[in-house]
């Protein structure tokens, strides 16, 4: 508890910032990868993966915090639990789900990084959960977004979760080659 005291809350960051550019962002998310790796090796789903459970340490190293709504299982789970914007579609069908929205919940937050803001926020919970389960994601104009970024994405944000990218393909995606820090996964310049 005490090392979260250096710490500081990736959403505050992206507030500060606006979004996160191209290289920032697939650092974050092949971190996250690695990291959401040795949670399923585990047996561990997270189901909540969010900006506010991600904290940034003194050296840029990304920590995933608050695993209230984990799980340590291999088995399919039935409970819809987690934060609106980031539920995974069969999770908002209170169908059976496994690791697999842990891997939707990454698609989530790198557009979040790239573009500060939330891929399916909408003006009320039923119309999020429509464009969830439609995956009516759109990417606004930016010509700082790459087309290997929306790539990523749109391989991760998928309705059906068998298809979803692994995080050993995100690792590989390249987008992530190209942009990502590694192996270290920090980013601390400008912090």
């Amino acid at each position: 508890m005490l090392e979260s005291a250096a710490c500081m809350e990736l959403k505050n960051f992206l507030k500060r910032l606006g979004h996160f550019d191209e290289r920032r962002s697939a650092t974050y998310v092949a971190s996250l990868a690695r990291a959401l790796v040795y949670c399923h090796e585990k047996k561990v789903i997270h189901r909540d993966i969010k900006l506010e459970n991600l904290l940034l340490d003194i050296e840029g190293q990304l920590k995933i915090v608050d695993f209230g709504w984990a799980v340590q299982s291999s088995a399919k789970r039935h409970t819809m639990c987690g934060t609106i914007d980031y539920l995974a579609p069969e999770m908002v069908e209170k169908r059976e789900h496994d690791h697999n929205v842990d891997n939707w919940t990454l698609g989530i937050l790198c557009y979040e990084f790239l573009y500060g803001v939330l891929p399916f926020e909408a003006e009320d919970q039923y119309d999020t959960f429509r464009r969830i389960l439609k995956v009516d994601l759109k990417f606004p104009p930016s010509p700082r977004i790459s087309d290997e970024a929306k790539d990523l994405i749109n391989k991760l944000l998928v309705k059906d979760s068998s298809k979803r990218l692994s995080f050993q393909r995100i690792l590989e995606h390249p987008w992530i080659v190209k942009n990502a820090d590694h192996p270290s996964g920090d980013c601390n310049d400008k912090l």
